[in-house]
């Protein structure tokens, strides 16, 4: 009766948004460690561990730990536990302490156990990755590729962009994203014009004109086609199941028309 009472799932959801919004404020400079607010946050967590205790105790250990949101339920409650530590304990280590806070967060992520069809989210979610999968290796591949390419031209050129391989890595990326696609190659055209070929026989015009192309290159390989075809078979594969129903009930649509074709050529 106290299970269905205080800890239906509609409770529980408007609970956990409660919390939110309390965690939320918490995070404001002018509330930040505001007695009150933690105080209320502590009360949630009571709540939630009252939960557990209460459910455990109707259904018993193996009944409540048989059901898999139950066991992610009580990880996500023990894990938000070492939170009230904080008030508690003196704890000089700020580092842990901050970490000890954010604990307190892992309690927002039981909402996504209201969210409706998730199982077929999440099933969709696993044959978009696995169908992605060698799409999204052939841009890490393209993407190292390149990122080794430009450090060799333009690392003392823009250190700041492709100084060494891994930042030239996050650069490429940016642009693979459309990002800052046409702010990098200027900074580089511009230091070039202001600093000269270098001694080279080509001249400024030329480098200038060439680095603006590979840029533009990077960004149609990479950005335009490379990721618009690791989305599209992603949000392919996501929709999948939808595309099995239509087809089941375009199926089961012939068979009907089969079956009065059939009527009307006995009455025929």
């Amino acid at each position: 009766m106290l299970e269905k009472l205080f800890f239906s799932e509609r409770n529980i959801m408007v609970a956990i948004l409660l919390n939110a919004i309390i965690l939320f404020a918490l995070y404001f400079p002018a509330y930040r460690n505001n007695p009150g607010l933690e105080a209320v946050d502590h009360v949630f967590l009571l709540f939630f561990l009252l939960e557990a205790i209460v459910k455990v105790y109707v259904l018993g250990w193996r009944a409540y730990f048989r059901n898999a949101w139950n066991r992610f339920d009580f990880i996500i409650v023990m894990a938000s536990l070492p939170s009230v530590l904080v008030t508690f304990v003196d704890i000089p280590d700020t580092s842990l302490l901050i970490i000890l806070r954010l604990f307190r967060l892992i309690r927002l992520i039981r909402f996504f156990r209201f969210v409706p069809h998730l199982n077929k989210i999440i099933d969709g979610l696993g044959r978009a990755l696995q169908a992605s999968l060698f799409v999204l290796l052939a841009l890490i591949f393209l993407n190292i590729l390149l990122a080794i390419f430009t450090c060799h031209f333009y690392a003392e050129i823009a250190p700041e962009y492709f100084g060494d391989p891994l930042m030239s890595s996050y650069s490429i990326f940016q642009m693979f994203t459309i990002e800052g696609w046409n702010e990098i190659p200027a900074v580089i055209a511009k230091r070039i014009q202001e600093n000269g070929a270098g001694g080279s026989f080509i001249g400024t015009t030329f480098i200038v004109g060439i680095t603006r192309f590979y840029f533009v290159f990077v960004v149609l390989i990479g950005g335009i086609f490379g990721m618009s075809l690791a989305n599209a078979v992603f949000v392919d594969e996501m929709t999948m199941d939808n595309n099995k129903i239509l087809e089941g009930k375009i199926d089961k649509l012939q068979e009907e028309i089969a079956e009065l074709k059939q009527l009307l050529k006995k009455r025929g």
